[in-house]
This record gives C-alpha cells, structure tokens and sequence, in this order.
C-alpha cells in the first residue's frame, strides 16, 4: 500500500474481500508505541471490535457498578 498526499491509504481488493469490508464500513485504528515511537498499525472493523470490548470489559464494569 502507498500513502497519497493527503495521507489516504487504498486497501487492497483481495484484502478489502477477505476482511469483508464494504464502502461505508467504519474501522477502528488500534496502534502500539515503542520507545515513543508508533510500531504497529491495526484495523478493525469499528462494531467487531465494540463488541469485544464490550465482552471484555463489560462484566468488569458490572461488577463495579453493583
């Protein structure tokens, strides 16, 4: 992949198709520092990864509420 100008970045097809990501889908940035710096970059699909949030930390927070 390349960056453009304006710092857009086209996933490739075979990716996009894999993944099943369609026009409009929102994705979620997730990325990892070392030493200051930005090592790792992932996507995700925003409501894949609301929903493993909320599976990971939901009954924590329940559990604090209570």
């Amino acid at each position: 992949m390349s960056v453009d100008e304006r710092g857009q970045m086209i996933l490739p097809k075979e990716i996009r198709e894999k993944a099943e990501i369609k026009a409009g889908d929102k994705l979620a940035l997730v990325s990892s520092e070392k030493d200051g710096k930005i090592c790792c970059i992932s996507l995700i699909k925003a409501e894949d990864f609301k929903e493993s949030i909320k599976k990971t930390f939901g009954p924590m927070l329940e559990e604090l509420f209570r």
